[in-house]
């Protein structure tokens, strides 16, 4: 996929492992991480940083934008429309909190494409009805990334597998021990924060995870 900033959109439905770091992994620099992420089998990345401020951001979401734009890969900005826009990201990720996809849209215009998380079969089928191009769905475990967030188990994985409209990505502590569970309920593209983020190897982790998601895609369709 070479996806240009503003460019055409990435055929989601190829993505199957779907990166999302802070702009401070366990590997530095942040060029470093993403090349050896990337070389693993990464296939998006996405920038959810909580912790900066807005230069800061966007100076970590451009070096971002710039490398993936180089290896690829579709390079998505959490929350923040403006900084995706102003970094050269090809894609916005928002949650039921933010901006409303329909706003970020008119900002945007085709610009961007939009994700939007999901918790619920209610959000599911609202999604169907907005203009997103992907969306989130989980937390599927537990994960400190959330504090405070139930998990929804694989039930929503497959109700998402039946309804959905759009590309979906199953989120929420997901590993290879555990990622098997998940595709086996319908998931094809599978989001992942601390497995790759913090892992002293990012290629092998993610290898590992692909791996693993393929071994049950092969059993799914067996």
């Amino acid at each position: 996929m070479n996806e240009s900033a503003h460019g055409s959109k990435p055929d989601l439905k190829r993505i199957r492992l779907y990166l999302i770091s802070d702009a401070f992994p366990k590997v530095q620099p942040l060029e470093r991480f993403l090349s050896e992420a990337i070389a693993g089998g990464v296939d998006m990345v996405q920038l959810r940083e909580k912790s900066l401020d807005d230069k800061h951001l966007l100076e970590a979401a451009t070096r971002c934008a710039g490398f993936c734009r180089q290896a690829g890969v579709p390079f998505v900005v959490n929350d923040r429309v403006d900084i995706a826009l102003a970094s050269g990201a090809t894609g916005v990720h928002l949650g039921q909190d933010d901006l409303p996809p329909r706003a970020a849209r008119e900002i945007a215009g085709a610009g961007l494409f939009i994700g939007l998380s999901t918790h619920t079969a209610q959000q599911v089928d609202e999604a169907n009805t907005l203009d997103v191009d992907y969306i989130g769905v989980g937390p599927i475990h537990a994960t400190p990334t959330k504090p405070g967030r139930a998990s929804v188990g694989i039930k929503l994985v497959r109700y998402a597998a039946q309804h959905a409209r759009v590309p979906f990505f199953a989120i929420g502590g997901l590993d290879p021990e555990n990622v098997g569970e998940t595709v086996g309920a319908g998931a094809e593209g599978i989001s992942v924060l601390r497995w790759i983020s913090q892992a002293n190897e990012p290629q092998a982790a993610a290898q590992a995870l692909l791996g693993a998601i393929e071994r049950a895609r092969s059993v799914a369709t067996s």
